[in-house]
């Protein structure tokens, strides 16, 4: 259940003392009573276990992150304890920041998660207050306060947290594309050097001013985050993965080549492997933890469906956007469609022609209204 984030707790419950510095969210420099009144462009979309029973609070938390991770209690901690934990979500175009406090527990996604998931982001992530601990392609990596992580989503990792309080922004896929091969090698380090000092100064800066952004600012805020992103992973890791480095390599040229080609009719593994110059064997196991070749690009087209009914100035017949999306029978692109995000083609172009954002529900937690996934898809 997606709530507004307040102060209101269940009777008994308190945040810990170094949960409560910050609140969010923040109110405007002072330097902004001397800004030209403008409408902001920034809406932002909350989460919050503050008002349920305390027994209910860890399982809406687990739905709500579900798409994402599977979160686990610790050992010794009953869910009739309850589970404090809120989000609060700003969406920058292709970009999703988001405000996390929460409390201790473990985390994991894992390949069976990556096969069903379209969730392939790259995220940077700060934390304010407490301690994670990741543990990816056999490599832990601990994150304190202050510190800054990053991580590719579209590989599996496991770790657990203390009582925290985080900033996270959430990059898509296709916006650093070019830089995937370095990003990759990057995959769960924490960022150092003065570029990652400027990093964090940035984000700190953009957090405190989120509610006051214009349209005309978001453009260059996600070149600006992107650009540095990628300086840091660059300066953060060291060059002694020259092999792993180059299948990551063969990875993003096949993602490239994928979506370039992704209405075409002859995107085939046979086409693919002659454009790629690799076996149809290499092109299988570079798809493996996707579900394979077949599995992501029909996930891919699903989402470029999603896109173009979500645009008010597509005008195409659904049929249309299905025959796109690779679906000669419109029957079984709805059905794919529905069990993807939960509601049918009409559904949602019904609800942007409302005027009414459409909410995609996962098959995990249709129960519990938007959840991180749903920000994810909706941001990008």
């Amino acid at each position: 259940m997606a709530t507004e984030s307040g102060d209101k707790l269940a009777a008994g419950q308190v945040w810990p003392a170094h949960l409560e510095r910050r609140r969010w969210p923040r109110e405007p420099s002072p330097q902004k009573e001397h800004r030209v009144e403008v409408t902001p462009a920034l809406v932002p979309l909350r989460f919050s276990t503050h008002d349920l029973p305390p027994n209910e609070q860890f399982q809406s938390w687990r739905s709500h992150m579900a798409p994402l991770v599977d979160v686990h209690l610790p050992d010794g901690k009953s869910e009739d304890d309850g589970f404090l934990a809120e989000q609060t979500a700003w969406q920058l175009g292709d970009i999703l920041i988001v405000q996390q406090r929460t409390q201790s527990c473990s985390y994991i996604r894992d390949q069976a998660m990556l096969r069903s998931s379209p969730i392939d982001h790259w995220n940077v992530g700060i934390l304010r207050s407490g301690r994670a601990w990741t543990e990816a392609n056999r490599q832990v990596t601990e994150t304190g306060p202050g510190e800054i992580f990053f991580r590719s989503l579209g590989y599996p990792y496991r770790g657990r947290m203390t009582d925290s309080v985080a900033v996270l922004v959430f990059l898509p896929y296709e916006l650093l594309s070019r830089d995937a091969p370095l990003l990759q090698n990057a995959n769960n380090i924490v960022l150092s050097g003065s570029l990652a000092e400027l990093l964090a100064s940035y984000i700190n800066g953009l957090e405190a001013n989120l509610g006051n952004l214009t349209v005309e600012e978001v453009p260059r805020i996600i070149q600006t985050i992107g650009d540095m992103v990628v300086a840091c992973a660059a300066s953060s890791t060291s060059s002694d993965r020259g092999q792993e480095q180059t299948n990551m390599g063969l990875m993003e040229r096949a993602h490239r080549y994928i979506h370039l080609n992704l209405h075409s009719d002859s995107l085939t593994p046979d086409v693919m492997c002659r454009a790629l110059g690799i076996s149809r064997t290499r092109l299988y196991q570079l798809f493996e933890t996707s579900g394979g070749v077949f599995n992501y690009i029909r996930k891919r087209r699903l989402l470029q469906a999603y896109a173009d009914l979500t645009n008010p100035v597509d005008t195409r017949p659904i049929s249309e956007i299905a025959e796109a999306a690779g679906f000669d029978v419109a029957a079984n692109f709805t059905r794919a469609f529905s069990h993807e995000f939960g509601l049918s083609p009409r559904e949602v172009r019904k609800t942007i022609a409302t005027e009414r954002p459409a909410v995609p529900a996962t098959r995990l937690a249709r129960r519990s209204g938007a959840t991180i996934g749903d920000w994810l898809t909706l941001a990008h």
